[in-house]
């Protein structure tokens, strides 16, 4: 016979139960029924005994019967145990086979993270290198950018297609503020890509009217702009990407902080000089500012603004200057005519007319610049010395060369006034003592260079890059006029003041 298994001896056992409870029943009836004979027979004492030994045998086969209950009650007790220890027992089996399975994904997680260590300990050494190699190409590019004025430098050229395409610059919105772009240096080709954003004490009513960088997209701002000021655009773009698909899964497709994002990862693209996927970025970010935030909001503008830098990049000034002038009308109306932020603006729209020879318009609007910026934030402000050199760069393309002479002077006088006060015969600008060695360049020269008397050359650095510009501008029309000594004695100048800088 085969072994049976548990669950059928605990059937088997459940169905004896109910037979031997049915012959208990039985047993106890026909005793009663003996017990009841026995004292009717009192009498008759022959079947008194007969009946008294019948109900012996009963009572001891319902002892059994009983004792047969019991053993079969334990028997159920027993089983219901077994299948309580096995079902823990194959609950401790899953829990063993889990931890199994985690213990190998740890172990092969651990020697992947220590593979990534490895090479991440390698990379770190190989960033320290590139690093040291990207500050010496730093600085030469530096130097390099300092060099490449166009009309600043009036380098003796002739021919005008030499000259460089007007760089506009980006808006507050996402980048300029942050330093994505990389540009030269604000000078006499009216590049406004260093045009410092507005001071602290202007700040207030900017946030109050614009649109700042939301808290929860800031951190990968300045994540993405230092992964892009350094060139590395491989991890710049994938965080734009899926920061952008992270926000459009959590907010949809037209929400405001899509559209800052779109604004960023244009302006990386537009870095890369990728301009045709900047300018649809830049349109859709605009459509959904348009729609979520109204015609007329700042961000906006700053998205318009943006638009008519890259337009300009790729040398389309005509389609440029239509958006700068919306632009303008919306921080004219959100801002006040009179902000910082619409001269910065009115900045940008004269570089554009400059570009297609609107030399009216172009002064118009840097004189209304020059305003704002002397009447809101002061004589001092950098602001202020960078419009003149655009204005006199505008004045240079006209052949304007008295006109521009006089702002650069303004320029320096300034700088020589903050440094070391009012002028008189012991203090000069440097200027006025170049054109002194002009007139006196026959007779004995001094031994020691201009910059070593009173440290002139310092003073530079309170606008640098700004007043070296200016010096090399002033310097490059002091040599097409052919006072090659004034020209000399600010040149001379301008490179202390970049060694001093550097």
């Amino acid at each position: 016979m085969t072994a049976l298994t548990q669950e059928e001896v605990v059937s088997h056992t459940r169905t004896v139960v109910q037979g031997l409870e049915a012959l208990r029943n039985e047993h106890n009836s026909i005793l009663t029924g003996i017990n009841n004979s026995i004292t009717s027979a009192q009498h008759h004492p022959p079947d008194s005994n007969v009946f008294s030994e019948k109900a012996g045998i009963i009572q001891k086969s319902l002892d059994q019967i009983e004792l047969g209950l019991s053993e079969a009650q334990i028997m159920l007790a027993l089983a219901s145990h077994l299948q309580t220890v096995e079902a823990e027992k194959q609950k401790l089996r899953a829990q063993v086979r889990r931890l199994c399975q985690e213990n190998a994904w740890l172990r092969d997680e651990l020697a992947s993270t220590q593979q990534k260590l490895q090479a991440s300990e390698q990379h770190v050494a190989q960033l320290e290198e590139d690093k040291k190699h990207l500050e010496f190409m730093s600085t030469i590019k530096k130097y390099d950018a300092d060099v490449q004025d166009s009309e600043s430098s009036m380098e003796e050229k002739k021919d005008k297609s030499d000259d460089p395409v007007v760089d506009l610059f980006p808006d507050d919105d996402a980048d300029d503020r942050a330093g994505l772009k990389r540009s030269g240096d604000f000078g006499s080709q009216a590049s406004l890509a260093a045009m410092s954003p507005t001071p602290p004490s202007q700040f207030a009513q900017q946030v109050n009217a614009g649109y700042e960088i939301p808290a929860r997209l800031r951190t990968l701002h300045n994540l993405v702009i230092q992964y892009a000021s350094q060139g590395r655009y491989e991890v710049a773009v994938p965080l734009c990407k899926q920061a952008l698909e992270d926000l459009e899964k959590t907010s949809g497709h037209d929400h405001p902080d899509v559209a800052t994002m779109l604004n960023i990862l244009a302006l990386v693209y537009r870095d890369q000089n990728k301009y045709k996927e900047a300018a649809n970025l830049l349109n859709d970010a605009l459509a959904i500012r348009e729609k979520t935030l109204g015609e007329n909001h700042p961000a906006v503008a700053a998205t318009l603004n943006n638009l008519a830098v890259l337009y300009g990049k790729r040398g389309k000034y005509k389609e440029a200057e239509p958006l700068c002038k919306r632009a303008l009308e919306i921080r004219e109306k959100v801002l006040g005519r009179d902000h910082p932020d619409v001269a910065k603006q009115l900045n940008n729209l004269a570089l554009l007319c400059q570009n297609q020879g609107k030399y009216e318009e172009v002064e118009r609007y840097y004189q209304r610049a020059l305003e704002i910026y002397e009447s809101k934030l002061g004589p001092d402000d950098p602001n202020v010395a960078k419009t003149k050199n655009n204005l006199a760069s505008a004045y240079l393309k006209q052949g304007k060369y008295k006109e521009a002479e006089i702002l650069y002077k303004q320029v320096l006088t300034r700088a020589h006034e903050r440094e070391f006060g009012a002028i008189d015969g012991d203090n000069k600008p440097i200027w006025q003592v170049a054109e002194e060695r002009e007139e006196n360049k026959n007779k004995v020269k001094d031994s020691a260079p201009y910059g070593e008397y009173g440290g002139w050359h310092k003073a530079a650095k309170v606008d640098s890059p700004t007043v070296t510009t200016t010096l090399k501008n002033l310097g490059a029309l002091y040599r097409r006029q052919g006072k090659y000594e004034a020209a000399e004695t600010l040149e001379d100048c301008a490179i202390r003041s970049r060694k001093e800088v550097s």
